[in-house]
């Protein structure tokens, strides 16, 4: 789901992505999923984590 909203620009370049947190609450899943989510994400290029700042969508989507 957050693949798609990257692709079909509900999550531009350059902006914040669901936390872990709010990954759990919005789809009722654990945290090692919600997790496994933001690894696979960051894995294929599409999210970048500045600590203590959070996720983001790559700016090389542009």
């Amino acid at each position: 789901m957050i693949r798609q909203r990257i692709q079909d620009g509900t999550y531009p370049p350059r902006t914040r992505v669901p936390s872990v947190l709010q990954l759990t609450e919005e789809f009722g899943i654990a945290s090692v999923t919600a997790h496994k989510v933001h690894r696979a994400l960051r894995a294929e290029g599409l999210i970048y984590t500045e600590p203590g700042m959070g996720s983001f969508v790559s700016k090389d989507l542009l």
